[in-house]
């Protein structure tokens, strides 16, 4: 009998153990998830989960503090899961990523009350479903789980093979959970088995303009713009066009470089437009810029 409650007492302090690394893992992967969105060149993108209750001047710097809050009680977790952590600051950290989840589950309620229509945001463009009792349930666990690690011990390996099939068991059931009540894993499903064509998927601004820097026609009329920043930007299908001011043998032209909208290695062409005639430039010169601005 006493050693079955030693068993018992044992793995519920696996159990307990458990929560720190997992926590820690969903605390860090949602930050990254949000990142994305929080500094993305879209304003909108920034109104997901309950910061879409906001007004909307407010809704970017408070996603923005929540990523960086998630980034912190992260990391927290594991820097004071060992025993340079112990005692106050892990009392600390743990009891704060607690509230966390508790403020997140009450202001998911209120959020599908007010706005039913929105995702939760909780992994950013992938909980755009909305908010379902699962959600709240999900954010109620994690509160439980970070409330249950307070004033555990410094973390320690399994000391036995039996101990690490528990560890092992613990997480496996608790990955199960988490799976049933998160539709984002199967939006992350869907995602990685379909790839939208180009001419529908979603390409922000700022890539565009980081593949046109990275590519040698930017680096070859680059000395011919007037400035670093375009004065126009528009798509067409697979296509983003990106206009700049230029002066090419002592004329003001307009440097138009079309981007390809693709993942890795967009091709990128050029073309040049008289600015006072709105007439292109020979393609001949449009393709070698120089014979005119360095003339023999």
């Amino acid at each position: 009998m006493g050693g079955l409650f030693v068993n018992e007492v044992g793995t519920l302090i696996v159990v307990r153990e458990v929560q720190i690394p997992l926590l820690a893992a969903l605390l860090v992967g949602g930050c990254a998830a949000k990142a994305r969105h929080a500094l993305g060149s879209r304003p909108a993108s920034a109104g997901t989960g309950p910061t879409a209750m906001l007004p909307f001047a407010l809704r970017r710097p408070a996603a923005i503090a929540l990523c960086l809050t998630e980034l912190l009680l992260g990391v927290g977790l594991l820097v004071t899961a060992g025993r340079a952590g112990a005692g106050a600051p892990a009392f600390a950290v743990r009891t704060a990523t607690g509230l966390l989840f508790c403020t997140a589950a009450g202001a998911l309620y209120e959020l599908r009350a007010r706005r039913p229509d929105a995702g939760c945001g909780c992994f950013g463009e992938l909980s755009r479903t909305p908010v379902t009792w699962q959600a709240i349930t999900r954010a109620l666990l994690l509160c439980v789980a970070a409330l249950s690690s307070i004033n555990l011990p410094p973390l320690r390996l399994p000391v036995s093979p039996e101990q690490a099939w528990i560890t092992l068991t613990v997480i496996t059931a608790e990955l199960a959970v988490f799976t049933m009540l998160s539709p984002e894993v199967g939006q992350l499903m869907l995602r990685l088995s379909h790839t939208d064509p180009c001419e529908l998927r979603e390409v922000p601004v700022a890539r565009t303009l980081s593949a046109l820097r990275a590519s040698p026609p930017w680096r070859r009329y680059r000395p011919f713009l007037a400035t670093a920043a375009p004065v126009d930007v528009w798509r067409e299908g697979c296509w983003r066009f990106v206009v700049f001011p230029g002066v090419l043998a002592s004329r003001p032209v307009e440097v138009v470089f079309a981007v390809h909208l693709a993942r890795r290695g967009a091709p990128v062409r050029v073309g040049m437009l008289d600015a006072g005639t709105d007439f292109a430039v020979p393609r001949h010169v449009a393709e070698d810029p120089l014979q005119l601005s360095n003339p023999v």
